[in-house]
């Protein structure tokens, strides 16, 4: 029978066993992934099975690790979001988290625009740490999704999104998430790429300030290619501020109807 061990083909007599095949194979090997799945059961292998072995702690090659995303997501999905691009317009609460969602995905092209830096108030909802104040929020987001993975291609714009600039830096995206916090320079986004584009889809974000329900953000469509998430009414005004959780959960409706739309289920 032949299976596949890290992205190669390998052929086995038939009878051989998971864990006792995994030790043969790289006895440094701390996590077993049988298709797509993490096991220490010691099954039957059969023909045709896919096995991620890799060791804890340890940044396994580029074929390794893409070979370990495309069994946990499932091969289809890795392959497509591997050749999707996505952009990222504002780097603020929801661009930061949308981002690292995005990297850990597995798209594989991202371009990052804003033209601001990172500071202490930052801290409590955006995806930063400490040992990235100052830098300007384009270099921190990429520093992170290196981290996170590597083999991503990564392109910064260190500027300021406008009705002008906006098709030249997001015209070859499939689909544009759209993280600002001023309405009027969201509105001219989602306006310029869909006059200049025939095919990008964009998910924007609004409503997301304060502790309220989470329950009340949710995604819906608006237009053909546009869909907008959030609770729609929430913004940050005196007294009711911007935090972690809910903004973060309006990140990841985005980041989630992008990989749909990757994915081609266009409806949320």
């Amino acid at each position: 029978m032949t299976i596949t061990c890290n992205g190669k083909p390998l052929v086995l007599e038939d009878g051989a066993r998971l864990q006792q095949t995994s030790h043969a194979l790289m006895p440094s090997a701390s996590v077993v992934i049988r298709n797509g799945f993490q096991t220490n059961e010691d099954v039957l292998l059969e023909d045709g099975d896919s096995i991620t072995l890799i060791e804890k702690g340890v940044l396994p090659p580029q074929e390794v690790l893409e070979h370990m995303m495309a069994a946990r997501h499932s091969p289809h999905v890795h392959e497509t979001v591997k050749r999707a691009c996505v952009g990222i317009a504002g780097l603020g609460g929801l661009g930061s988290n949308i981002a690292a969602m995005l990297a850990r995905t597995g798209v594989g092209h991202l371009i990052l625009a804003d033209f601001d830096v990172v500071e202490p108030s930052n801290l409590n909802r955006q995806n930063y740490y400490v040992s990235h104040l100052g830098m300007h929020k384009t270099d921190a987001t990429a520093d992170i999704i290196r981290q996170i993975n590597p083999f991503i291609e990564v392109e910064t714009h260190t500027v300021r999104i406008t009705e002008d600039n906006a098709a030249d830096i997001f015209g070859g995206c499939d689909v544009v998430c759209e993280a600002f916090d001023n309405p009027v320079c969201k509105a001219e986004l989602v306006s310029a790429l869909l006059s200049s584009s025939d095919t990008i889809r964009i998910v924007a974000g609004s409503g997301m300030a304060g502790y309220g329900s989470s329950n009340e953000i949710l995604t819906r469509k608006r237009m053909s290619r546009l869909y907008v998430c959030g609770d729609g009414e929430t913004a940050a005004a005196n007294g009711v501020g911007l935090m972690a959780p809910r903004v973060s959960v309006c990140a990841g409706h985005q980041a989630n109807m992008a990989l749909r739309l990757l994915l081609g289920i266009g409806q949320p």
